[in-house]
């Protein structure tokens, strides 16, 4: 009898995770960032998968975690005029503000579904910052820098030592993210090494 009754309420849990799985957090996009609306299912964005930044009981998202939410439908994301944004018509006016966002946002998505925690780092003179799987931001530190590149550009040996120093500088590794045209990304990781 006692096992009947924890099934039901197993099921019950499992029933009320996957319908709080569903609920879409409402964003509206301001020039170049993603504000939520103040609610729970909003903060929990941050606080479980830590997107976005806290303020105000609001989550203020990057365009590209903003694109990523949007893709795995986790957000409704509306416009100014209260006009609700598909991906692609978002993505285009997202490209209007940062023109390389697509090779980011594919090195972003790669990323992030392998497991690891993925926020920018422009603070740090690179693109993102990655961290050790299960290590949230504020635990620990980072231990990747990412730089997302097309397998079609050029990179001098200037911009590759540029970027190998602020890795160095950093004490983080350095991993080039390169995308190529259908959007799969390969991993070129660089570290200084002594003879």
């Amino acid at each position: 009898m006692p096992k009947q009754k924890k099934e039901p309420k197993k099921e019950e849990a499992q029933k009320e995770t996957e319908e709080s799985a569903k609920i879409k957090v409402k964003t509206v996009f301001y020039q170049e960032r993603i504000v939520t609306e103040d609610s729970d299912e909003a903060r929990e964005l941050f606080n479980q998968s830590r997107f976005g930044i806290i303020e105000k009981g609001k989550v203020y998202l990057s365009l590209i975690e903003g694109l990523y939410l949007l893709e795995k439908e986790r957000i409704e994301l509306f416009d100014k005029r209260n006009h609700k944004l598909s991906f692609d018509e978002f993505l285009k006016k997202a490209q209007k503000k940062e023109p390389n966002i697509w090779v980011r946002f594919c090195v972003f998505k790669d990323i992030r579904n392998r497991g690891y925690i993925i926020k920018t780092a422009l603070k740090f003179g690179a693109d993102f910052r990655v961290y050790e799987r299960g290590i949230k931001p504020g635990e620990d530190h980072a231990k990747w820098v990412v730089f997302p590149v097309h397998e079609g550009a050029t990179l001098t040996w200037h911009e590759f030592s540029s970027k190998n120093r602020v890795a160095h500088s950093t004490r983080k590794r350095l991993l080039i993210g390169c995308v190529d045209d259908e959007g799969d990304t390969t991993y070129w990781e660089v570290r200084w090494m002594r003879p």
